[in-house]
């Protein structure tokens, strides 16, 4: 009544067990990979506001992460500095999250101090433009 298949179903996945079909990384790896990236971003906003000394300490664990000195941001992007701070903070925020899930703790305490900085200078940014 029916006839029988005979090609491969398009529903099948690749054979699994040939690990050189696709590339595999750790989770480990993964989050290596995450955190970096975040931390490069943070480095880029940091260099915008000249916070030279701050920027070399996540330079730092950009490297260590990589295994590379990272590339420093070229271009200012004219956005003001509370901009800045809070797109900062954000990305603190997020290296934080990452840092804490990887248990490094150098990173999560350097995010919650770059989270600290930027929330105080955004605090006194509303206290100067406050009547």
């Amino acid at each position: 009544m029916y006839e029988p298949i005979r090609s491969k179903s398009v529903h099948t996945t690749a054979d699994a067990s040939d690990p050189g079909d696709f590339p595999h990384r750790s989770r480990e790896d993964e989050l290596d990979i995450q955190l970096a990236g975040h931390l490069a971003a943070l480095l880029a906003v940091t260099d915008e506001l000249g916070l030279a000394a701050e920027a070399d300490r996540i330079a730092a664990e950009v490297a260590r992460l990589r295994g590379a000195p990272p590339v420093r941001h070229a271009g200012p992007t004219g956005a003001e500095p509370p901009a800045l701070h809070e797109r900062a903070l954000a990305l603190a925020g997020r290296a934080l999250v990452v840092a804490a899930s990887r248990a490094d703790t150098v990173v999560a305490i350097l995010s919650a101090e770059r989270m600290d900085a930027h929330t105080a200078a955004l605090r006194d940014a509303q206290l100067v433009g406050a009547p």
